[in-house]
């Protein structure tokens, strides 16, 4: 399965809002770091991944997240991650990558 991302510019609030679906693993992980780059080059302004629909995300996966969040940070921005399904919110823990991020909802606690 690939992966679907949808995304939207909040202009009063200066943020991202954006959705991913599917999975998001060494095949299309590239993908989804180049997506969320182009969005930071047209405008720097935090992002919020809203992961209801997104089903798996693998060692690649968080990587691409890192490296993203990396070039949010350079303009003091954050990445907020909403809704995470209890399977993907375990791997964000036990990475420690729930300390990183922001993470927003109840499946993470």
């Amino acid at each position: 399965m690939n992966f679907k991302i949808r995304h939207k510019f909040k202009e009063l609030r200066n943020q991202w809002h954006i959705s991913i679906e599917g999975e998001i693993d060494i095949y299309n992980s590239e993908q989804l770091k180049r997506k969320l780059y182009e969005l930071l080059e047209e405008k720097q302004a935090d992002l919020y991944i809203n992961c209801k629909d997104l089903e798996y995300i693998d060692s690649t996966g968080l990587g691409a997240l890192v490296s993203v969040l990396k070039k949010v940070k350079q303009f003091n921005g954050n990445i907020h991650l909403s809704q995470l399904k209890p399977n993907v919110a375990k791997i964000f823990k036990i990475t420690d990558l729930n300390k990183v991020f922001l993470i927003e909802g109840a499946a993470h606690e």
